[in-house]
């Protein structure tokens, strides 16, 4: 006895509560939430492969667009505040989650393709530009790069290196080629529109990323100097 909650006391506390529900007490966790649920929610949420940020206890945007992946995933309300319904969701998806030891995400496949006019919380403007975004910088690639595009995208919105908006983002000087060539015009398919849903919905399959390029095609030193995180279809993703 030493009343330190390692491993060992977590699993022995997971197998003694079995039974035990969350979302009995009716507490909703929100953006700028901390503490010991959030770190569970984000492992119970990297277990399922929505969250691929820092577990560090900390309800931040990239917890918050995961939650909403996972509600948006699962058929329930959009709007990326854990309360009791997704509280006892999430338990339920995550039965087999342990904790102590760092669970390796699941891969998770994109569902088919289906018409979407619009995505939670998002002006319809800004949903068509970042779907046009994707369609002409990733159209061809794998829907997981389509959707890790999306991502950079919306990883800049978050960097104070970048603007804060998604057309002071997209239009950037310099920043995509697409832009540059008119490419960025051209009408999105139903795919790329669904990569923007789930981008905006919280997965980002980049790892974080805030760049991209084409090895085959790269010139710039620059580029090349950035820390790689990995490569999805044609593109390396880096920090």
């Amino acid at each position: 006895m030493d009343g330190v909650v390692g491993p060992k006391t977590k699993r022995k506390l997971w197998e003694a509560s079995k039974d035990w529900t969350p979302g009995a007490d009716n507490r909703i966790y929100r953006v700028g939430d901390r503490g010991g649920y959030v770190w569970e929610l984000q492992r119970r949420l990297r277990f399922l492969g929505f969250y691929t940020g820092k577990v560090d206890g900390v309800f931040l945007w990239r917890t918050y667009r995961a939650v909403r992946l996972f509600q948006y995933e699962f058929g329930m309300k959009v709007d990326g505040v854990v309360g009791p319904k997704t509280k006892r969701m999430l338990w339920k998806a995550t039965r087999n989650w342990r904790p102590g030891k760092e669970a390796t995400p699941q891969a998770r496949k994109a569902p088919a393709a289906k018409p979407v006019r619009s995505a939670p919380g998002v002006s319809k403007q800004d949903f068509d530009l970042l779907a046009r975004a994707i369609y002409s910088e990733a159209r061809g690639e794998p829907y997981v790069g389509q959707v890790a595009v999306g991502a950079v995208i919306l990883n800049r919105i978050d960097s104070e290196k970048f603007p804060d908006t998604l057309s002071g983002v997209i239009f950037q000087p310099q920043a995509f080629e697409a832009v540059a060539d008119g490419q960025i015009w051209l009408e999105p398919d139903e795919t790329a529109k669904k990569a923007a849903m789930d981008a905006l919905n919280g997965w980002d399959p980049s790892g974080g990323a805030l760049y991209y390029f084409n090895p085959d095609r790269a010139i710039s030193k620059w580029i090349w100097s950035r820390p790689q995180i990995k490569r999805i279809g044609k593109h390396i993703f880096c920090k």
